[in-house]
């Protein structure tokens, strides 16, 4: 570069720069106040932090020319400073000349640098082309070296998820849920969240929740899948559970009674393995030689017996997943649809005691796992639920035990039952079930069963009577006599004075075995009455009253029912009569039966006596009035073989035949009753009691009878033949009336049955009427028992016959001219009769 032209392309500064701007000239203090005004905006405007805003503002707000003022004071300022900058470029020109100068002189040298420095740096580039080349492979390879090691690193950090979650599979093919789930806890709170920006912890991530369903899914499979089986299982857990509270009652009845005797044995049961006393290896005690043998079967209990793992691992996978209220929900909503099944009765159930068995055994399962559940598990069944579940229960048992034992007639049957309902009730209370209900259901079945009872005696009663030859008991020997003696209480002190055999004890065959069957009930009734927790008094009272109604409800009814049989006859009756004697002087000691089972003083208060004597007294009764009725019967039916000639002319003299053989056939009636062991004061006395009222109803019915078939109205007329033969009759019936047919009566007290036919027909035979109208209504009257109505109807008869016999004869108007008197004397007693008749009806 030229210098020359360096220095040329700078002119030099004009000289006037330093007198191209005059100093302005001077004015007034009012210009001088203008100027300082001038400099302070100027000051400001060429201040760059200042806002120039309020500065321009202030120059218009001053004055109307103020604004010219200013451009021209402006204009003379950028002039001044003009001349100031031309100054310092003009005091620096040299300086810059010279710079330029010595620039000019380095180039040269620069240039000559550069081209060694372009040749240093070409050698060095060739000679740095292999170091190149090897410094890249090395930054590969540390490039390489560093990703392996953040790799190691990374998969360092994902092995743990990965073995977790390998881990978690194997957890879930093996069943292991619970472990499973805590495992995925795990990885999702601890290992997923460190390497949680890799896709395939997302996708883990993503999985678990699916997993998750799938466990609930699967548990609960496996939770219906054991209600399904404990459903069908229930009845052994129940069978298990009864038997081993029939064993421990047992057990404690014969620690009772070794108690009782001064002995003691060690208890040896243990019931369900959790609250009874428990004895090492489960032997059992043999109570007839004291020696302890090893039990066949050894003690079981409901978590033997079923598999309750489904259960524990539901409720802690749901646990765990906190959706427990939902298990817990679900789980006891399908408890109750399975115990409303369970308590369903099976088909024809009451017909036999295994259905009965049957349909318990599935209840006491279904409790004793509940009861199970609530111990081995927290929250999952509360007693609230299970009391709620057992009163839903106890309620329907009790409905269903009161309609099927409405259908048994098997007394056996229901005794089963009472016990299966014992067993059962001893059983659930072992598990903190209230059971009084179940008690005081016993109570109401036990109604059943004494009605099961009474029909079941009934048939035997009623067997016991067909089979009775009513006769009296012979006996051959001594040792007949005793085993009679044994089996009735039978003391007679003639008889057993009597040392020559054979025998006859006064009752039939029937006393003694109707005494040992009323036993039996008594023992049939005890068997209920017992393991109902009832005191001695109560069982006392409860048997008396089953006893009292098979008296005087179910033997009196088959007293009655027997007496009333068309084949039972007169000896019968009174054979029957003397079993009921026997048999309510019995009864005294069926109390002393019941006093000795139940050790309860007869002395007691409020003690229930036995009803014996109502009993036998009104069977007697109605024995007497069936034996007077049989003889009426008797009598009527050999009334109605009677054949009068009412037209007889005269009589044949003798008695007629149906009469005598009706007076025979009365005279080996009563034959009966004198042949009646008489070696009793009481049976002497009570068969002759009963044969004289037999003997004075018999004739008072014979002689009423007699009566009215004079008196009949479709008989119109009768001869006096006819009334002489009736006459006989009557004789027959007084002659056998005074030769004492049965021994007692007093005077002719017999005879009197008689006495209103006897004055009737000795008033006609002696046609004595003057003196019965005269005498009539006087209390001495030889015809007092003559009632004019009576007299008069068969005078009236007797008068039709004498007209008929007279017209048939042709001899009546013969008959009336010597015995008009007699005519008009009947006409005008005829008159007299009717009067005598109007008067006593008026």
């Amino acid at each position: 570069m030229d210098t020359n032209r360096v220095h040329g392309a700078l002119p030099d500064p004009p000289s006037e720069v330093h007198g191209a701007l005059p100093d302005p000239p001077s004015e007034g203090a009012e210009g001088n106040k203008e100027e300082k005004a001038f400099e302070i905006v100027f000051a400001d405007l060429e201040s760059v932090d200042l806002p120039l805003g309020s500065t321009l503002r202030s120059i218009y707000d001053d004055q109307p020319n103020a604004h010219k003022r200013f451009m021209e004071k402006l204009d003379a300022r950028i002039r001044n400073h003009d001349r100031e900058i031309e100054k310092m470029c003009n005091f620096h020109h040299q300086g810059f000349v010279d710079a330029i100068t010595e620039l000019l002189k380095v180039r040269a040298d620069a240039e000559k640098l550069m081209g060694q420095v372009t040749d240093t740096n070409r050698r060095l580039q060739e000679a740095g082309k292999e170091v190149t080349a090897q410094t890249q492979e090395v930054i590969r390879c540390r490039m390489q070296q560093r990703n392996m090691t953040t790799t190691v690193e990374k998969l360092q950090l994902c092995l743990p998820v990965l073995e977790m979650y390998s881990k978690l599979r194997e957890q879930l093919e093996s069943k292991r849920y619970y472990a499973a789930l805590k495992t995925m806890e795990q990885l999702e709170n601890v290992y997923i969240p460190r390497v949680s920006k890799y896709r395939f912890c997302q996708i883990m991530a993503e999985n678990l929740p699916r997993l998750r369903e799938e466990i609930k899914e699967i548990s609960m499979s496996d939770l219906k899948d054991f209600l399904e089986s404990i459903r069908k299982h229930s009845d052994k857990v129940g069978e298990t559970a009864m038997r081993q509270a029939q064993q421990h009652r047992t057990f404690n009845s014969a620690v009772t009674k070794q108690l009782n005797l001064g002995h003691y044995t060690k208890p040896v049961y243990s019931f369900n393995g959790r609250t009874h006393i428990h004895v090492p290896n489960g032997l059992l005690m043999n109570n007839d030689t004291g020696d302890e043998e090893e039990a066949d079967e050894e003690v079981l209990t409901a978590q033997d017996l079923v598999d309750f793992s489904p259960v524990y691992r539901c409720l802690h996978i749901y646990t765990v997943l906190g959706d427990r209220e939902t298990f817990e929900n679900y789980y006891r909503k399908q408890r109750k649809k399975q115990a409303r099944l369970v308590l369903q009765p099976h088909a024809n159930m009451h017909e036999t005691v295994e259905g009965y068995r049957r349909y318990f055994n599935q209840i006491v399962g279904f409790f004793v796992v509940e009861d199970h559940i609530l111990h081995a598990t927290t929250g999952l069944v509360t007693r609230a639920f299970t009391d709620e579940l057992w009163n839903m229960a106890l309620s329907k048992i009790i409905a269903v035990l009161r309609t099927h034992t409405s259908y048994c007639e098997d007394p056996d049957l229901v005794l089963e039952l009472k016990n299966l309902i014992v067993i059962f009730a001893d059983t659930v209370q072992g598990y903190g079930f209230p059971v009084n209900r179940l008690f005081d259901l016993l109570f109401e079945v036990r109604d059943q069963y004494n009605e099961t009872l009474l029909k079941k005696w009934a048939v035997v009663f009623r067997e016991i009577f067909e089979s009775d030859n009513y006769s009296p008991i012979p006996v051959e020997t001594e040792e007949e006599y005793k085993l009679v003696v044994s089996r009735f209480p039978f003391h007679d002190a003639e008889i057993e004075k009597q040392q020559d055999f054979p025998k006859k004890l006064p009752m039939s065959q029937s006393v003694p075995q109707i005494y040992t069957q009323v036993k039996e009930f008594i023992y049939a009734s005890l068997k209920f009455s017992e393991s109902l927790h009832r005191s001695s008094t109560e069982i006392d009272d409860m048997l008396r009253k089953s006893t009292n109604l098979l008296l005087t409800r179910t033997l009196s009814s088959c007293l009655q029912n027997l007496i009333k049989k068309p084949h039972i006859g007169l000896t019968e009756l009174v054979q029957i009569i003397i079993n009921t004697t026997h048999l309510e002087q019995a009864c005294k000691y069926l109390e002393e039966f019941i006093t000795n089972i139940t050790n309860v003083s007869p002395e007691t208060v409020h003690t229930t006596r036995l009803y014996s004597l109502a009993t036998f007294k009104d069977a007697r009764h109605a024995a007497e009035g069936e034996i007077y009725t049989k003889l009426n019967q008797k009598i009527d039916e050999f009334i109605q073989l009677a054949d009068y000639e009412w037209d007889m002319s005269e009589s044949d003299g003798r008695a007629s035949g149906y009469l005598m053989d009706l007076i025979n056939f009365l005279r080996s009636t009563f034959q009966v009753f004198t042949h009646l062991p008489n070696n009793n004061n009481d049976h002497a006395s009570m068969s002759g009691k009963v044969a004289q009222t037999a003997c004075m109803s018999a004739c008072k019915h014979l002689s009423t009878s007699l009566m009215q078939m004079l008196l009949d109205t479709e008989l119109k007329q009768i001869s006096m033949g006819a009334i002489q033969q009736f006459n006989l009759d009557v004789i027959q019936c007084e002659l056998f009336a005074s030769s004492e047919p049965v021994p007692g009566f007093q005077g002719d007290t017999l005879q009197l049955a008689f006495i209103d036919l006897r004055q009737l027909l000795d008033l006609f035979m002696v046609w004595d009427w003057s003196t019965y109208l005269a005498d009539y209504g006087q209390p001495n009257s030889k015809y007092l028992r003559v009632n004019p109505a009576t007299a008069l109807a068969l005078l009236e008869k007797v008068y039709r016959g004498m007209k008929d016999t007279s017209k048939k004869n042709n001899i009546f108007s013969q008959f009336r001219k010597n015995d008009r008197d007699k005519q008009k004397l009947i006409e005008t007693v005829v008159k007299q009769l009717r009067s005598l008749v109007n008067s006593m009806s008026s």
